[in-house]
């Protein structure tokens, strides 16, 4: 496995969205275990969770607690893993989300995510999306007040435009070191905030990278977008694998953490790190339905 770089400690190139094995569609939990343990196997070192990934109401942090019993179950090293997690997202049980970026609220949900995780300070922390109730400034500062005290080790942010990631870069002094948002063949509307991050030397993190659960669970990526398919086909790989061979070649902070529920999706996915594409197959995928 290939690495890369997040705020100065080294992780895997692809890592691993567990959101899949806790909302809708979530298979059961020893498949799930084994999902986690398959990731592992195959090298990677980032995984990414989020308080507010459950289904009921009285399950916040069911993805959270998944991933740690994973993790203390798994027979082999586990200590250079990276478990980056968010709060400020809710998920009041109806299946709609709610947003709560209220600084109290965030020292809160830090604290209960810690133990949930089973760690006294939480890897990588990272402000889940802007609640428009509360100035960005102020839920940013929760995040800078936790760095600080280090209940968090470091510091990121999720679903941000521009403006929003150099005021929270400005308000860590410097300190934040990921980006995680929206990012694939589909939904490309976020390439200026990769093409910042690459500039500032952030890590980007392309939640969704593969288009969505129900793209990646059908299999019609590769329908959608022929370039991609093609390219699979040259290659012997699968569009997924493409897809994000094409995303680690756009820049070298780009980290992508597609989500999955078996243990065959991680490992075609994990296998994008070693493939290689040529600068015509990217510039081709990079045209491809933009």
């Amino acid at each position: 496995m290939q690495h890369r770089t997040i705020g100065g400690r080294a992780v895997s190139a692809i890592g691993l969205g567990g959101m899949p094995m806790s909302i809708e569609g979530r298979p059961d939990r020893d498949r799930s275990i084994a999902t986690i343990h398959a990731a592992l196997d195959a090298g990677v070192t980032l995984i990414d969770t989020a308080d507010a990934y459950h289904l009921h109401a009285d399950e916040v942090g069911h993805n959270e607690e998944l991933i740690a019993a994973a993790l203390r179950s798994y027979g082999g090293d586990t200590s250079g893993v990276l478990v980056a997690t968010k709060g400020g997202h809710l998920r009041p049980g109806d299946g709609s989300w709610t947003k709560d970026g209220r600084p109290e609220y965030l020292k809160e949900a830090v604290k209960a995510s810690a133990k949930r995780l089973g760690v006294e300070a939480i890897g990588l922390y990272q402000f889940h999306r802007p609640d428009p109730n509360v100035p960005y400034g102020d839920s940013v500062g929760a995040i800078r007040d936790l760095l600080d005290e280090g209940v968090i080790e470091l510091a990121g942010i999720s679903n941000a435009n521009p403006d929003q990631i150099r005021e929270a870069n400005d308000i860590l002094g410097g300190r934040l070191v990921s980006v995680q948002n929206q990012f694939s063949p589909r939904f490309r509307s976020s390439l200026p905030e990769l093409e910042l991050c690459a500039q500032l030397g952030i890590a980007f993190l392309p939640w969704s990278p593969l288009g969505g659960i129900a793209l990646a669970r059908s299999g019609e990526l590769g329908t959608e977008y022929a370039a991609f398919l093609e390219v699979a086909e040259a290659h012997g790989v699968s569009p997924f694998r493409v897809t994000l061979a094409w995303e680690l070649a756009l820049a070298p902070v780009v980290v992508p953490i597609p989500g999955a529920s078996r243990p065959e999706s991680v490992q075609d996915s994990a296998q994008a790190a070693d493939l290689t594409l040529t600068d015509d197959e990217v510039a081709r995928l990079s045209a491809a339905g933009a």
